[in-house]
């Protein structure tokens, strides 16, 4: 049963005043007929495009939470797309608890980002395309261009979900969740869970980020317009992510991808394993991974010095059209 938010039909009103740039939001279909709430940034007129970006969101975030970002790749030239994945933000809900993270199968995922390419394509974007993933945007970004023939030109991750810590992670954790899955409670919270979003928590010792300023404006957005976030996942959600997980460790897996990737991880990473993303990236085509000491695992939300780090190596490797056709001399 699909359950609607109300969700707004633009944009949320920025907290602290400071507004979006221009963007156009509008509802996308997925083919399996679930509502995305999407936005799209056009570049100033008169301003000569590098190509397009799609940023894609980690899980339980929204649009909004990413006005500074979008606003820097403005600036850098690139028009950008964001949307909120199926249950979360401002898109369609799965469950009648709207604030319970949950989907049936991670592959549910590369029908919104399908849908989303398929507007992309229909507005005749700025090209090259290249996409911006945290976490488990990350995770999807890799399936998806593990595909093959992908539109995308390059792939920026950041703390891309391949394994998870502590012990949910653990083995345990997969079979139990796996199992309680199977057995009818896959709608069911995980154990302990709670509706209260994370980032409705304290500042102090949080996985997030170490920036007092960045965590305090993400949580700003959830205290004016609580209807954006969602709490804890579903035993469902776990074990569907448990299943798309472990297609990363098949021996044929990204063989068909012919998509440059750049994973920027966290040195102090405690949501994912760093360590199982690197050895990744040295078994996958034409992927490479570079550390960010002392970061958490939201790099882009995360103090300047990191941030700086992050925009160098995003500006090196994601150039414009006519940079990207140079050969060395």
């Amino acid at each position: 049963m699909h359950q609607f938010l109300p969700a707004p039909g633009t944009l949320a009103e920025p907290p602290d005043g400071q507004p979006f740039p221009p963007h156009a939001v509008m509802p996308i279909l997925t083919r399996d007929g679930y509502a995305l709430r999407a936005a799209f940034f056009p570049l100033a007129e008169g301003i000569a495009a590098k190509g397009t970006i799609l940023l894609l969101q980690g899980r339980a975030e929204f649009i909004e939470k990413y006005r500074e970002v979008i606003g820097e790749l403005l600036g850098r030239g690139f028009a950008v797309v964001s949307f909120d994945w199926r249950g979360q933000g401002g898109s369609e809900r799965l469950l009648r608890n709207s604030l319970a993270g949950h989907v049936e199968d991670f592959e549910d995922y590369q029908l919104d980002l399908e849908a989303v390419i398929a507007a992309m394509k229909l507005r005749d974007l700025p090209q090259p395309w290249s996409l911006l993933a945290h976490s488990m945007g990350g995770c999807l970004a890799l399936h998806h261009i593990a595909k093959g023939n992908s539109p995308f030109r390059r792939a920026v991750l950041t703390s891309p979900l391949i394994a998870v810590t502590g012990l949910g992670g653990s083995m345990a954790g997969q079979v139990v969740s796996r199992m309680l899955s199977a057995l009818g409670f896959a709608i069911w919270r995980i154990p302990f869970g709670t509706d209260v979003p994370r980032l409705r928590g304290p500042f102090e010792g949080n996985p997030f980020t170490r920036d007092p300023s960045r965590f305090g404006t993400a949580r700003g957005w959830l205290e004016a317009h609580p209807h954006l976030g969602i709490g804890d996942p579903t035993i469902g959600w776990v074990a569907a992510a448990f299943h798309a997980l472990d297609r990363f460790g098949d021996d044929d897996f990204g063989c068909l991808s012919r998509t440059p990737v750049l994973m920027l991880l966290a040195g102090a990473d405690t949501v994912v394993l760093t360590a199982s993303a690197e050895k990744l990236a040295l078994r996958l085509r034409q992927a490479s991974a570079m550390v960010l000491p002392g970061s958490r695992h939201e790099i882009l939300m995360e103090q300047d010095e990191v941030r700086a780090l992050f925009w160098t190596a995003f500006d090196a490797f994601v150039p414009g059209e006519g940079q990207l056709e140079r050969k060395p001399i």
